[in-house]
């Protein structure tokens, strides 16, 4: 699934520059100048202003052992599963071009610096060549639930009840604004490893999903089993120069 953005500056204020469907690699955009003497008349002429196209792809990690099923948030020691490892496996076969499609031009790696991205991230690197580079910018967001086992009835005790007060911040986690400020340092600086190229982050929902909500200029508040960003999937932002000019997303592993 592909979404027209025009072109979006990943630094706030989001501005809207424009419009653009590029190539990788550095091209050409026509603006004009002023008129030029041509022979013996006057003729405006396109001047070809040098661009450069680069995709840094969102991958979510894949799915976490957790038999006890708790919310575990950045609590270490949360590995990912077999069907997990499976997932990551499928993610790296879609950007390497082993299901039939072409291969991506992956030259820089990144991810979260909790175990899940890690492994994640590992058959990635691999597939390419690469190391993984760590980027704390990226990590899973801050939650005061983190550790519990949260279902409806937890939620609905009075001590708990209280902590739901304000979704719009939200105000039982790390404010959404502070997780869209990170990660898009995050992805500008893996952009600009990745000039001309393509980047990998290896991150997690609420982060991925709240930086492309900036990025589409949607709000923030949303219902969480409604996001779309399953595990081992990718959104990928296509970049013009510093600003996103469109979003993608695929479910790289889906049936696995």
């Amino acid at each position: 699934m592909r979404v027209r953005c025009g072109l979006w500056d990943m630094t706030p204020p989001v501005e809207l520059a424009g419009d653009a469907r590029l190539p990788h690699g550095s091209e050409t955009r026509g603006t004009r100048e002023p008129s030029e003497q041509v022979g013996p008349r006057m003729r405006k002429m396109p001047h070809l202003t040098p661009v450069t196209a680069t995709t840094v792809h969102l991958v979510r990690h894949g799915e976490v052992a957790n038999p006890a099923g708790i919310l575990y948030g950045v609590l270490p020691g949360f590995h990912l599963s077999t069907r997990g490892r499976a997932m990551a496996l499928a993610a790296a076969d879609h950007l390497s071009g082993r299901r039939g499609r072409v291969r991506a031009d992956i030259v820089h790696v990144v991810a979260s610096p909790l175990e899940r991205a890690q492994e994640t991230a590992a058959p990635i690197a691999d597939a390419f060549g690469l190391p993984v580079a760590t980027d704390p910018r990226v990590i899973e967001a801050g939650n005061s639930f983190q550790g519990e086992r949260v279902t409806v009835p937890f939620l609905m005790k009075p001590r708990n009840l209280v902590r739901l007060r304000a979704p719009g911040t939200p105000s039982w986690g790390e404010p959404y604004v502070e997780i869209a400020e990170r990660m898009t340092s995050g992805i500008a600086a893996a952009r600009d490893a990745a000039r001309g190229h393509e980047a990998v982050i290896v991150s997690h929902q609420l982060p991925i999903w709240v930086v492309r909500a900036h990025v589409e200029r949607r709000g923030y508040v949303h219902d969480p089993r409604r996001r779309q960003c399953a595990l081992g999937s990718i959104t990928a932002l296509r970049f013009v120069d510093d600003a996103v000019a469109w979003v993608s997303y695929v479910d790289a592993a889906r049936g696995v």
